[in-house]
């Protein structure tokens, strides 16, 4: 995890993380060094991650949400997020690529790592989701989304898949670049 004597990232660590986000240099060591002030460990523990989560949806239950994001990154299954893991985490969901974020956005929702998605995790996903949405903003949706289960629908709808089937990465990636509407339903973005 770098040099623990200097408290500096490793090199290693800096030109992996330099090849694979859009971050220079000085913003990644920047990022560790707000992150060792943070996490004096060189850890997220899922419950700071979900107490980060809520600072930024201080209005809504944002904690299966955080839960869901924090599995995704954990690539290791450690139960933590080293500062690698943070920082992809930072970048793909703040300025990756679209399929980057298509990517991500799979993993997601395979809940069960099984390298497919299904219907039930779609609407685990969508149900974290809306749980983002602050109930003044719940009234303001269109009536096909108004609820979790009718977001899912939707959803499952775009990859023309009945009940029972499965989605592969690729198809949800293509489903989603193929329908603007789609990707919507993915994430929440909070009225400013």
């Amino acid at each position: 995890m770098g040099n623990s004597k200097s408290g500096a990232v490793s090199k290693e660590i800096l030109e992996d993380l330099k090849l694979n986000t859009k971050f220079s240099e000085t913003e990644i060591v920047q990022w560790y060094e707000n992150f060792k002030k943070q996490c004096p460990t060189g850890r997220i523990s899922k419950d700071e991650f979900q107490n980060i989560y809520r600072k930024f949806f201080p209005d809504s239950d944002a904690n299966t949400y955080a839960q869901h994001v924090f599995r995704s990154f954990d690539t290791n299954d450690d139960g933590t997020l080293d500062f690698k893991e943070y920082i992809i985490a930072l970048h793909m969901t703040a300025t990756g690529k679209t399929t980057s974020k298509l990517e991500w956005a799979f993993s997601l929702f395979d809940v069960d790592k099984n390298g497919y998605i299904t219907k039930a995790e779609v609407t685990e996903i969508c149900t974290s989701i809306f749980k983002l949405i602050p109930s003044d903003e719940v009234g303001d949706l269109p009536e096909d989304e108004n609820t979790p289960e009718k977001r899912a629908n939707k959803l499952w709808k775009v990859f023309d898949k009945g009940d029972n089937d499965r989605v592969a990465e690729g198809e949800f990636i293509k489903g989603l670049l193929e329908n603007e509407d789609a990707l919507r339903l993915i994430q929440y973005e909070p009225l400013k």
